[in-house]
């Protein structure tokens, strides 16, 4: 660890701990960033899984409130995946930036990609609120789920912006080696989330609008503190001082954002056809089933998607410095804890299901349902520790071309089409739609894995890698 140590205007020395990515041992520096990274991507998980938790409760309703919300996740997604786009696809380049010392170009792209942000986030409001209707029942609604959806997503939509920018300028944050700082936006949000929950949902008797409500001031809370702490307390600031758009720069960012976003969007596609299927074989109660699982699915992964974004800054930061032997210890090292580490969860799924599910729901019909749908929908788990190695790996070194093949690869044109396919082979019915996954898993991670070996760490070899 290093310190920044900084005057304020009152003459007082303020003290934040800042990663020294270009010392100590790599291992180190990437557990070092990915610890606070796992703990704020758990609370974040804590906006949408605590709704879960609660709508899941609701006497008399839960499991059809339960369906209903599961038909935002696709509109909730692309909101991620925005935010993705100039969040995530600028903080490697900020970072590299920064191990060139070229701290100008770093300022620049932080400042264009919160333009983009703030411009996305308006437009998304005025779209999804215009077409929320038609989108929902485009989704899988029926008429008994429609109204439990509009109310939770049109007040949703509203926070857009906070949604975005707390997601978005929080790598950011964490590029900059404050990865505490970027755990303690994600902290205040979800604990205000948890308190406020019950109060709207329960004492005040709003249901799903009640969970919307707690979820939208909760993001703005988190978005106060990011731009408090990159406006104010950052060592490199967020100045909006004589801005003007630096398309070129915007271009870049957007490049290599592409690929985080196709993985988001391309999910936001493939719980579409997931609902839409699942709503022709087997009805609400499936879709209910879909949103259990996703919510397993996004806990099982937080893990692993924390330890690449931690060795992310790791590789990139290194790679602008040239050490290039750093950059393959970071590699592998993240590559080997991320097996490990989806190996334990697979048997973990795999022999306690019931416990897993029970966290949302005690509906018997729905536990029920959901175990078989859970062991075929996880098999093989495992894979997925090398589609996030790869994808990492590609992201983190400015390989936006095949970041953003490999993100298409596995949910567009492997599980999506899987998803409208399989159902109706050999009687599988609602199991074809959770079977595309695993297939996806073993042939989009091995895929993008063995590439990256072939390419990436070939390079590295070289006394001069490609730029």
């Amino acid at each position: 660890m290093v310190y920044l140590i900084k005057k304020e205007r009152s003459g007082k020395i303020l003290k934040s701990k800042q990663i020294d990515f270009s010392g100590g041992q790599v291992r180190h520096n990437i557990i070092a960033a990915a610890s606070p990274m796992l703990v704020a991507q758990i609370l974040n998980l804590l906006y949408n899984i605590i709704d879960r938790i609660y709508i899941g409760r609701i006497p008399g309703e839960g499991t059809i409130a339960l369906a209903g919300l599961g038909l935002c996740f696709p509109i909730i997604t692309m909101v991620a995946a925005f935010s993705n786009l100039f969040g995530i696809g600028g903080a490697p380049l900020c970072s590299i930036a920064m191990g060139r010392k070229d701290d100008e170009e770093a300022k620049k792209i932080m400042a264009n990609a919160y333009f983009m942000l703030l411009s996305a986030g308006i437009l998304l409001t005025i779209f999804g609120i215009s077409f929320h209707k038609p989108l929902l029942y485009l989704f899988g609604a029926s008429d008994e789920t429609y109204p439990y959806a509009a109310g939770y997503i049109i007040i949703y939509l509203l926070g857009t912006v906070f949604v975005m920018t707390s997601l978005g300028l929080n790598p950011y944050i964490n590029s900059q080696g404050f990865v505490r700082t970027g755990m303690l936006t994600v902290l205040l949000g979800a604990v205000s989330n948890i308190v406020l929950d019950p109060i709207f949902i329960f004492a005040l008797h709003l249901g799903v609008k009640g969970a919307a409500i707690a979820t939208v001031i909760s993001q703005f809370l988190s978005a106060a503190w990011v731009l408090l702490f990159l406006t104010r307390r950052a060592a490199l600031k967020l100045n909006f001082k004589g801005f003007r758009p630096d398309f070129p720069c915007i271009r870049k960012i957007s490049f290599l954002g592409t690929a985080s976003f196709m993985m988001s969007f391309t999910d936001s596609l493939v719980q579409v056809a997931a609902n839409a299927m699942l709503q022709t074989f087997g009805g609400d109660i499936y879709i209910g089933v879909m949103t259990v699982i996703n919510s397993i699915r996004q806990i099982a992964q937080t893990p692993v998607g924390a330890l690449s974004d931690g060795a992310t800054p790791v590789i990139s930061y290194n790679y602008g410095a040239k050490k290039y032997a750093k950059v393959k210890e970071a590699i592998r090292f993240m590559t080997q804890c991320g097996f490990l580490y989806t190996l334990a969860v697979w048997g973990l799924l795999f022999f306690f299901p019931q416990f897993f599910i029970q966290i949302f729901t005690q509906e018997s019909d729905l536990v029920n349902a959901a175990v078989p749908s859970m062991h075929i929908y996880f098999f093989g788990f495992v894979m997925m520790a090398f589609q996030f190695a790869g994808q990492a790996t590609f992201k983190s070194l400015n390989r936006a071309g095949y970041a953003v093949f490999f993100s298409i690869l596995r949910k567009a044109i492997i599980v999506a089409p899987l998803t409208f396919l399989l159902p109706h082979v050999a009687g599988l019915g609602v199991n074809g739609v959770f079977l595309a996954e695993p297939i996806s898993n073993l042939v989009g991670g091995l895929a993008c894995y063995i590439t990256m070996r072939c390419t990436v760490m070939k390079e590295l070899d070289d006394p001069l890698p490609k730029r």
